[in-house]
């Protein structure tokens, strides 16, 4: 068969879980060794016969996805920012929602030390660092796996950032002069036992979930941060969608102010922060 055929095929395999026609042309992509931004290739070349080889590698490509596998580990990258990151099952994929999150930080242009907390692969730290060279970047997290992943990124992308294995603040807390101008995190907030882990199973849970309420971290993250940011610093928090309200609540209680929340893609409040008065 050709390529559009393999297509069709990969489309109508199963009508109720199905292969969405865009992850059906970046397998095919993958499994012809071509880049993932080759999808006007594949339009004109779609008449073209497929070699068996190619043909059985799309179709166990497509059998991973029909078993709910995100696609950016079965292709290995995720674009991210406007950068292509390496991705595997040792990080979350990033999610085009948290460029909120980075789209936020970038308007604090007085900013020069920056920290990133739960990196994973490095998306927040590296984007942020590619459109703010002059910043002194730092990003942490308590997975070594993780960590390797994010420095292989930013080893590929040139991008020079400083990477740290410490569970949230713990690495800076025997220091008594680190403090940073801008704290950002991307925490685990999905309460434990949601329905949506279902759909999540592939993915890292320590990077998912956080206690009965989501809120675990986001406590401890907002508890401890005015011990690190420097007089008039700010900290921002992405959070789950219906969140928002109890992160202001939280904010507020630790005395920040400006407490303010950042709306996604979708219109929903995605990230809330607050600044530090010191």
């Amino acid at each position: 068969m050709n390529i559009q055929l393999h297509l069709q095929s990969a489309v109508q395999s199963d009508t109720q879980k199905g292969i969405e026609r865009l992850d059906a042309q970046l397998l095919m992509l993958h499994a012809l060794g071509r880049s993932q931004t080759d999808r006007a290739w594949l339009i004109t070349h779609d008449d073209e016969v497929l070699s068996d080889p190619a043909a059985r590698t799309f179709q166990t490509l497509c059998q991973r996805r029909l078993a709910g596998e995100p696609l950016a580990y079965i292709v290995g990258s995720k674009p991210f920012f406007g950068l292509d990151l390496q991705i595997d099952n040792r990080v979350l994929v990033p999610r085009p929602d948290t460029e909120t999150l980075v789209e936020w930080a970038l308007t604090f242009e007085t900013a020069s030390t920056v920290l990133d907390m739960g990196t994973g692969s490095g998306a927040i730290a590296l984007a942020l660092k590619s459109v703010r060279p002059d910043w002194q970047v730092t990003a942490l997290d308590a997975s070594a796996d993780a960590l390797a992943v994010a420095q292989k990124n930013a080893k590929r992308l040139n991008l020079n950032v400083n990477f740290m294995q410490s569970s949230w603040f713990d690495a800076f807390v025997e220091s008594k002069t680190t403090k940073f101008d801008l704290i950002v995190s991307n925490p685990p907030y999905i309460v434990e036992g949601d329905w949506h882990m279902t759909a999540l199973a592939h993915e890292p849970k320590q990077a998912l979930t956080s206690g009965a309420d989501g809120l675990d971290d986001i406590r401890h993250i907002i508890t401890q941060a005015p011990l690190f940011l420097t007089p008039y610093g700010w900290l921002l928090l992405e959070h789950g969608f219906d969140q928002a309200a109890e992160v202001r609540d939280l904010l507020s209680q630790h005395g920040f102010k400006q407490v303010q929340s950042q709306l996604d893609l979708a219109g929903i409040d995605r990230c809330t922060g607050g600044q530090w008065l010191g």
